[in-house]
């Protein structure tokens, strides 16, 4: 936290529900941040992709730190803002958890009370780690960085198909409720997925640089956000049934001794499609495109705020 004075909080009123309550919260936490040295001004989303261009206005304002406060998909949208940036100065990045699910804050293991978070946040560190960018090939103009998790398959279909009232209104069981309707309906087409270390045809990637997935689910319990790596996960089987069966051992945590189950790491990896049917692809939750698409490690394209405790297993493992 040294040196940072000027900070802009990005919130999304609409994530999660949060309303007047959650605006007390963030002023809990404005006047947290203020005790430490940090005046914190607010600035509120009024429609999607709002928040990338007030991340960038922030940036080249010479704000010291952005805050976002919303979901996955509003962080989603804030580092972009940031990553964008092509000055060499990166602004660093912290989390107030509200939202759906919120992937990051469950990887940080950040209090979902927004005044607790703060409190863990003004001790804490700004370290430097990679992120994810995901190209569409035929349309590379598109491309979205990533924090947490991306994908392409079954996931994709669902963050293209689902309802977002009934998402507004329910939460993370909407992604349940559009992932039973998909089980149904999907024909679960594969795709190649290729990497200097194998290529394979699949049904599903989950490109993962998170060991949280979503809810309440670890996937590549093996991806460590302080890696130049994703750890991978892909399955092969075009069964509706079979990705039923797997929902067990994935609760158990014993997915990766299951058959069709393939795990491995690498910094780069493309997905084609076999014939002409869209397999679509998501990043942190939300719809990018349809194949082909790219996905490769940048390094060094963030700095985020961390709780100490988070700051110390990152350097315990290093």
């Amino acid at each position: 936290m040294m040196g940072l004075q000027s900070a802009l909080l990005i919130h999304n009123p609409n994530a999660g529900g949060g309303g007047n309550a959650r605006r007390k919260q963030l002023e809990e936490a404005r006047r947290i941040f203020a005790q430490k040295g940090v005046e914190v001004a607010l600035a509120e989303t009024t429609a999607p992709g709002e928040a990338t261009q007030l991340a960038s206005n922030a940036c080249q304002a010479g704000r010291q730190l952005v805050i976002a406060c919303g979901g996955d998909g509003t962080v989603n949208e804030v580092v972009n803002g940031l990553a964008m940036q092509q000055n060499g100065y990166r602004v660093p990045l912290a989390l107030l958890p509200a939202g759906t699910a919120n992937v990051l804050a469950k990887e940080l293991d950040l209090s979902w009370n927004i005044g607790r978070a703060a409190e863990q946040l003004v001790r804490g560190e700004v370290r430097e780690l990679a992120l994810g960018l995901a190209t569409p090939l035929d349309r590379p103009e598109k491309r979205r960085y990533f924090l947490s998790v991306a994908g392409a398959g079954p996931d994709g279909q669902i963050t293209y198909a689902i309802n977002l009232e009934l998402k507004a209104r329910l939460g993370i069981l909407a992604y349940w409720w559009q992932g039973a309707c998909e089980v149904l309906g999907y024909k679960f087409p594969r795709f190649r997925v290729k990497t200097a270390e194998k290529s394979l045809d699949a049904s599903l990637v989950v490109v993962g640089r998170t060991k949280h997935y979503g809810g309440p689910f670890k996937i590549t319990t093996g991806a460590d956000l302080y890696e130049n790596q994703f750890e991978l996960l892909a399955l092969t089987t075009q069964s509706g049934l079979k990705y039923l069966s797997y929902l067990p051992t994935l609760w158990l945590g014993d997915l990766r001794k299951a058959d069709g189950v393939h795990f491995w790491k690498s910094d780069r990896l493309i997905c084609e499609p076999l014939d002409a049917g869209p397999v679509y692809t998501q990043v942190d939750g939300e719809p990018l495109a349809r194949l082909p698409v790219e996905f490769r490690i940048i390094p060094r394209a963030l700095k985020l705020l961390v709780p100490a405790s988070a700051a110390a297993a990152s350097g315990a493992a290093a």
